[in-house]
């Protein structure tokens, strides 16, 4: 009935290409299986007809995620296991109960754990476990650190199988694949100790984010390496 709330989920439903029917408030569901959206008032009272999803305003891109689930037929989860490939933009998996739920490519570091504690707010499951392959040593590392600071359980896996037929790159179907394999459980943060090559390349990379015209010092690159600074934030220092 709130019209603002019905026209920004339509709004989304469509950026997303997903199709829909609108129906009145208290109009019947088309068959038992529907998967429908309304406020939180709303669906009090019709809790058990068909698969309902309550959104807000604040709340609508998890809402189409927890509706998405539900048309997958994922609708009640034993324990949902992340993939991650690590790297610059780590490829990240998720599975529930042994099925691909979804994937992505991040474009930073610092996005993982956001991404993670998102998909799990959406995904009703009873235990999370976090799977990272063990290549790019020093990002690597920094996840795990974030993870481990998030209090999530992690294991570190080894990849050397997991690219095989792979094109280069592709590090979503990587972390697909991590997250099949049973890993060696992390429980302590690692320490960070950059070559010099790894500085010169997150400076090289800090050259490439501003289009080459600035170049961080050693001291931020480092800082950088231990995950106490983004690489934008290096560069606006």
């Amino acid at each position: 009935m709130d019209f603002r709330l019905a026209f920004r989920l339509m709004q989304a439903l469509k950026r997303r290409k997903l199709k829909f029917d609108l129906l009145d408030h208290d109009a019947p569901l088309g068959h038992a299986e529907t998967v429908w959206f309304s406020s939180e008032l709303e669906v009090v009272g019709r809790e058990h007809e068909g698969w309902p999803v309550a959104v807000s305003l604040e709340g609508i891109e998890g809402s189409i995620e927890r509706a998405l689930l539900h048309v997958r037929g994922v609708h009640h989860i034993h324990e949902l296991i992340f993939g991650i490939d690590p790297g610059p933009r780590p490829g990240i998996a998720w599975m529930g109960d042994g099925v691909v739920m979804g994937m992505a490519q991040l474009e930073s570091l610092d996005r993982v754990v956001d991404h993670i504690a998102s998909v799990t707010k959406v995904a009703e499951h009873k235990s999370t476990k976090i799977r990272i392959g063990d290549g790019a040593p020093l990002l690597r590392d920094q996840i795990i650190n974030e993870c481990i600071a998030a209090n999530l359980h992690i294991e570190q896996v080894n990849e050397s199988k997991t690219s095989k037929g792979l094109l280069r790159h592709n590090h979503v179907i990587s972390a697909v694949r991590i997250a099949m394999i049973r890993g060696e459980r992390v429980w302590e943060q690692r320490d960070i100790a950059p070559s010099e090559g790894e500085l010169r390349e997150i400076q090289r990379q800090s050259r490439k984010m501003s289009n080459g015209r600035k170049t961080i010092s050693a001291e931020l690159a480092l800082a950088v390496a231990r995950g106490e600074l983004g690489l934008d934030e290096a560069l606006s220092a």
